[in-house]
């Protein structure tokens, strides 16, 4: 399975998002620090859950780095993480 699959499933399982975008940077990253030639080292993920509600932006980061404890260790070098509430979402405009 893909790193980015088993994030998917995790994040699914776990926050039951809304709206969950997992979007692979791997290949602007070649050449630099933790990029090994195999791609899926570099993630930026957009996740809108109600699970964040009442969490600071901290609490909800290491709420994902927990969940994604495993890809960490393996694979991912860098997660860019964008985390709001269903709410935050609207007001932010989409």
């Amino acid at each position: 399975m893909q790193i980015a699959d088993r994030m998917r499933r995790k994040i699914e399982e776990a926050l039951a998002p809304a709206q969950l975008e997992i979007i692979d940077d791997s290949h602007r990253h070649a050449g630099h620090a933790g990029h090994d030639g195999r791609g899926e080292s570099h993630f930026r993920v957009l996740i809108v859950s109600e699970a964040f509600a009442g969490k600071s932006r901290v609490e909800r980061q290491r709420l994902v780095y927990d969940l994604l404890a495993a890809e960490l260790k393996d694979r991912v070098h860098a997660l860019s993480l964008t985390t709001r509430t269903p709410g935050e979402t609207e007001k932010a405009g989409g």
